[in-house]
């Protein structure tokens, strides 16, 4: 099927799922005046013990903490009501919105490496209905997954189709000046996906060819599938626009496990990295110190 005939058969679509009411500004009792040198994105939950199950107060409360970024992998999910209050808020405290999840991941299954015409146009079809939640919330990046190994075919031809899904959806994203970032994930928590390290991710935006198709490099993922980080991440340079955050062993804040964040984030940051970086953890102690030990976590390994 040509391509065109794609990009003429989709509607827009948005998603319904309710969250509890929003309330008005919170205002932090330990509102901080530190300055990071790179944009953290914290999500929701992450300081829900100090700033309450509002999300708009989660919002004020990690802009009242110095962090000028968030992200939201949920965020399709969110009402239309509430995605236009969280960007109000957003665009009043100055954060910047990172990535959500543009499509249905296929965790278990073959998708885009499939090559299927009927799923690879319920991919472009969110894609789609991606672009207005973008542009609702004033977000530019959002993660793809093209899901999991198609086990009948070569790993060239699944290339190629994923490759071809991808420029399909680089037309649609492309006039609206949006990226999809591509996540390589590790063998370990997601066995069995088609896209796994940062090289075979650079392979394919170098095939796609387009400003609209970038890479997600998630360094705890790729810690654990590939390791040797600063070499791939210096190799794959020009074609990053996102990072993620996760310090491995258990996927906690920075300085809880092995990788050097203080040299990772200094070199990210002397490379003149001006993106956003997610924090994609979970949080090493509970309550709220240990939504504090979080806080310091960064402030540690920010300082350079």
């Amino acid at each position: 099927m040509l391509r065109r005939h794609f990009l003429n058969n989709f509607s827009l679509g948005t998603s319904s799922l309710m969250i509890p009411n929003l309330a008005k500004e919170f205002i932090s009792p330990n509102k901080s005046s530190y300055k990071f040198n790179l944009k953290y994105a914290p999500h929701f939950g992450m300081f829900k013990n100090s700033a309450g199950d509002n999300l708009i107060d989660q919002l004020n409360y990690v802009a009242d903490q110095g962090f000028t970024a968030f992200e939201d992998n949920n965020l399709k999910k969110r009402t239309i009501d509430n995605q236009s209050k969280m960007s109000k808020t957003m665009q009043k405290r100055g954060i910047e919105m990172g990535v959500f999840v543009a499509h249905t991941i296929h965790w278990k299954e073959p998708n885009l490496a499939s090559g299927d015409n009927n799923k690879r146009e319920q991919f472009l079809k969110e894609i789609k209905e991606s672009v207005e939640v973008a542009k609702r919330i004033n977000a530019k990046w959002m993660t793809v997954v093209p899901g999991y190994k198609d086990l009948r075919l070569d790993l060239s031809y699944q290339t190629v189709n994923v490759v071809d899904s991808l420029k399909y959806a680089c037309e649609i994203l492309e006039p609206h000046g949006l990226i999809m970032v591509l996540e390589p994930l590790n063998f370990l928590n997601h066995p069995g996906l088609f896209l796994t390290e940062s090289p075979q991710a650079y392979e394919i935006c170098k095939s796609v060819d387009s400003p609209s198709c970038k890479i997600l490099f998630d360094i705890y993922h790729q810690q654990i599938q590939e390791g040797n980080l600063l070499p791939n991440i210096e190799k794959c340079w020009n074609e990053i626009a996102y990072f993620q955050i996760g310090d491995n062993p258990g996927r906690k804040e920075p300085n809880t496990g092995e990788i050097n964040y203080k040299n990772i984030f200094k070199y990210i940051y002397n490379k003149g990295f001006e993106g956003i970086l997610g924090m994609e953890h979970g949080n090493s102690k509970k309550g709220r110190d240990g939504e504090i030990a979080v806080i310091e976590a960064y402030k540690k390994v920010d300082n350079f």
